[in-house]
Parts: C-alpha cells; sequence; structure tokens
C-alpha cells in the first residue's frame, strides 16, 4: 500500500508497531532532513557487533522503506566503495505524517506542513545537508562519551529565528548543550561553498545586529555563532571577514574547521 493511500488511523496503528530505535531513526531523519547509512549506523546500530550492524541496519532500513516510513534517494555519497553505508535516506510521504504522532511533545518545526515525495537534491546541496547532519551526529557521539549533554538540535529552516526586526537569522543549524551546570546556545554556519567577502560580511552583520540588539534566541539568550569550513585558507578567509565585522564580533563569533566544530562546542563549554 502506497503512503498516499495511509489513511490518519492506519498511521496511527503504523506508529504504534514502531520499536524504539524506529521510532529514533525516524525522529532524526525529521529533524536533520538526510542520513546517509554510515551515520545512521554510529547513531542507531552502533552497540551492535561489528559483524551484524551492517546487516541489521540494511534490514531494518528495508522495513521502514517498505512502509514508506522512509526513502532512500537515489544518489550516494563516498563513491562505489562506500557500499550500503553510502546509501542516503530521507523520510517517506508515511514518515513524514508519523513523526508528528511519535511524541506528542517532540518538536516537529522541521516538519513539512504537507508531506511530500522526497527528491533526490543536487550533490552541493546534499553535501552540505550531510554536512549538517554530520555535526549532529558528532554531537551525539560527544554526549555518548560524556563530554557534554545535547540539549537541542535544530537544522536547516528548523533553526532559523526572528531578528526582531521582521526578519530571521538563517543558520543551518543550531543547538544548545550543557556540562553540568553551565549551557551554551549556539548558531551554527556550515561553510561549504566559495561566497564572495561581501556575502559573507552581510550574512554575518546580521548576527551582529541580532546581538547588539539584545535579541534572545531558541534558549532564552543570545547564541554564540559557530562557523564552520571545510579548509585552512578558507578559515583564514573567513577569519578575515569576521576581524571587519563591528562589535560585538569578536565575542560572538568563532570560526574553525569542521572536523574541530564539537571539540571547539566542548572547549567553551569547559571554559
Amino acid at each position: 500500500m502506497t503512503a498516499a493511500r495511509y489513511s490518519p488511523a492506519m498511521i496511527e496503528l503504523l506508529v504504534d508497531q514502531l520499536s524504539d530505535r524506529d521510532r529514533a531513526i525516524l525522529h532524526d531523519l525529521g529533524k536533520v532532513r538526510v542520513l546517509s547509512g554510515a551515520q545512521l549506523t554510529r547513531l542507531h546500530f552502533h552497540d551492535l557487533a561489528a559483524t551484524s550492524r551492517d546487516r541489521t541496519r540494511r534490514g531494518v532500513l528495508a522495513r521502514l522503506a517498505g512502509h514508506d516510513l522512509v526513502t532512500p534517494l537515489d544518489r550516494a555519497v563516498g563513491g562505489a566503495r562506500s557500499g550500503s553505508e553510502g546509501h542516503v535516506y530521507a523520510l517517506g510521504v508515511a514518515g513524514q505524517r508519523a513523526v508528528p504522532l511519535l511524541d506528542a511533545e517532540e518538536d516537529s518545526a522541521n516538519q513539512p506542513a504537507r508531506p511530500r515525495r522526497p527528491w533526490t537534491p543536487g550533490e552541493s546541496f546534499l553535501k552540505h545537508t550531510l554536512a549538517i547532519s554530520e555535526l549532529y551526529v558528532q554531537l551525539v557521539e560527544a554526549q555518548r562519551a560524556g563530554h557534554l549533554t545535547l540539549l537541542r538540535f535544530a537544522a536547516e529552516a528548523g533553526a532559523w529565528w526572528p531578528d526582531g526586526a521582521g526578519g530571521l537569522v538563517k543558520p543551518d543549524a543550531s543547538a544548545c548543550v550543557a556540562f553540568g551546570d553551565v549551557e551554551d546556545s549556539w548558531f551554527v554556519e556550515v561553510e561549504r561553498s566559495r561566497k564572495s567577502p561581501e556575502t559573507l560580511r552581510q550574512k554575518f552583520r546580521r548576527y551582529v545586529d541580532f546581538a547588539h540588539a539584545g535579541q534572545l534566541g531558541p534558549d532564552g539568550v543570545t547564541p554564540r555563532v559557530l562557523v564552520t569550513v571545510p579548509h585552512e585558507r578558507r578559515l583564514q578567509e573567513i577569519r578575515s571577514v569576521l576581524a571587519r565585522l563591528p562589535p560585538p564580533a569578536d565575542q560572538l563569533f568563532t570560526a574553525v574547521l569542521f572536523d574541530e566544530a564539537v571539540t571547539q562546542v566542548v572547549r567553551v563549554l569547559r571554559e
């Protein structure tokens, strides 16, 4: 049966039959939009024996796909050698309808008002979205290791926030992390494309204006802004742009290599 023919009652019945791991997979896909097979393994199958992780993941995802709860996209990542771990998954139409029912307290801001058939985006857009997903996975792994507690994570449009002037600040993600009694709130920019210095200046200036006006983010404070980049040359370009911004930019922004992002979040949290 196709998802379009699932009645609300049938969606509810389907949700009732989901395991805790099924629910967690759907929640995470609703949160970050796409996850690769490798990322799903690290999130939800990491505790299995190495000999059974891939087989179990493939079986679970095939079952969820059979109900249109998840959908494999046409484009894989990592090349032919990546195998099934390189497959990329999104919520299917039934999954989009099911997620808001999983937990009445769960924030479903990332869910579209009307479920629609997932489509495979271009390579650049997909890599950018998967990079945001990777940041989420790494934060979950840091929590698992006891380095922090991940209180909240939102991606893409779910992370956008009113700027107090009738517009929005549009980070790629936002997060709230804690260690002990300390909490830090972050807006996150995952910079992968080669934007001009002026485009970057205008983008970052919105955060400066937001902070200068005393605007508060989703966690009741003005978030810091974490800017991640793929390589050292780009890092120097970003830092050059940030250095020319007015106060409080010097206290607001942190620019790091993507691979060092979670380490930096933990470092700031422990200061």
